[in-house]
């Protein structure tokens, strides 16, 4: 996640963020006895864990916007969307751009790409609702690897979890996948992405973004930016019952909320918003390990994290299912 005003100086950053059961049906007197069912299978998260572990590996050298770490988690992303079957739109899988962006060095021009993939619609096949997570991190500073377990490799992972499940059971509206690079470096990937999308802007109903998923120990929640600037969403996930120890949380995005605290613009929903196209932000709060070298996949918490992707699940599904109605 890129936070406002933080890019200058990652340190200083750190130091800031630091201070039921339905009621069961009688069987029919008619029915001599009730007919057995295979109980339904348990979901499996290994390749949800699988795809966290590996994107924020020290091999991945931290994911920087055009380093070979960056590249090698690309491909990786790539080669998901392949064996998952996901389809590239008419554009194609990849959407390079070139575009200038921050350093604690000062500016610098940043060659990244952007990794697409396109799911059919059922009802609303030419409404679009684009599911987006940044794949890159901050690389490495200082001699230490910042691997962004949850500052993105989370995100990420939930969204290939949502298209490994959509393969399955088809979606009401067309979705839209994208894997953008250069968020840390200023949204360079999702500016692009506005500027020239694979879909006329006005086609698209909404932009749903994931961005740090996995850490909602700190306060439970997993919170949902945008119902400010889009009041309708709201009634269609407040009825969303928490998940184990997590739960939808409302808010970040008032004129009350300032700062850091104000989450509009925090990640990479901040292009559409300004584009004008709906957005909602699903994220966790700060963390003693956000954007620091001890944000590891060993730091996250299986049950907390599955928890967070099944709300993500819900709420994805409940707003495909009602918007455009």
């Amino acid at each position: 996640m890129s936070r406002p005003l933080r890019a200058a100086a990652l340190a200083s950053v750190a130091t800031l963020i630091l201070s039921g059961c339905a009621g069961m049906t009688e069987t029919p007197a008619a029915v001599e006895a009730p007919v057995e069912t295979a109980a339904a299978p348990s979901v499996s998260y290994d390749q949800l864990m699988a795809d966290v572990r590996t994107l924020s590996a020290d091999d991945m050298e931290g994911r920087d916007t055009g380093a070979p770490g960056g590249e090698r988690a690309r491909a990786y992303i790539v080669s998901r969307l392949e064996a998952l079957g996901v389809a590239a739109p008419p554009m194609g899988r990849l959407q390079p751009f070139e575009a200038q962006g921050r350093t604690r060095e000062g500016p610098k021009t940043f060659h990244g790409v952007n990794v697409l993939g396109l799911i059919g619609g059922t009802r609303t096949p030419d409404r679009y609702i684009v599911i987006t997570a940044h794949y890159d991190h901050v690389g490495v500073n200082g001699g230490q690897i910042y691997n962004g377990a949850d500052d993105n490799a989370s995100g990420v992972a939930t969204m290939l979890e949502i298209a490994a499940r959509l393969k399955v059971s088809k979606p009401d509206h067309s979705v839209i996948f994208v894997a953008f690079d250069g968020e840390e470096r200023g949204l360079l990937g999702a500016k692009h992405f506005v500027q020239a999308p694979p879909v006329p802007l006005s086609s698209i109903a909404m932009n749903l973004n994931f961005d740090m998923i996995a850490r909602a120990e700190t306060d439970g929640f997993l919170w949902v930016t945008g119902t400010y600037q889009h009041p309708t969403f709201r009634p269609i996930l407040e009825d969303i019952p928490a998940n184990g120890a997590v739960s939808l949380a409302f808010g970040k995005d008032t004129p009350q909320d300032t700062g850091e605290d104000n989450w509009v613009e925090a990640s990479d929903q901040g292009a559409f918003f300004n584009a004008q196209v709906p957005f909602l932000y699903l994220g966790v709060n700060y963390h003693p390990d956000y954007h620091r070298p001890s944000d590891d996949f060993e730091r996250i918490t299986p049950s907390v994290f599955q928890s967070a992707v099944e709300l993500s699940w819900s709420a994805f599904r409940a707003l495909d299912q009602g918007l455009d109605r």
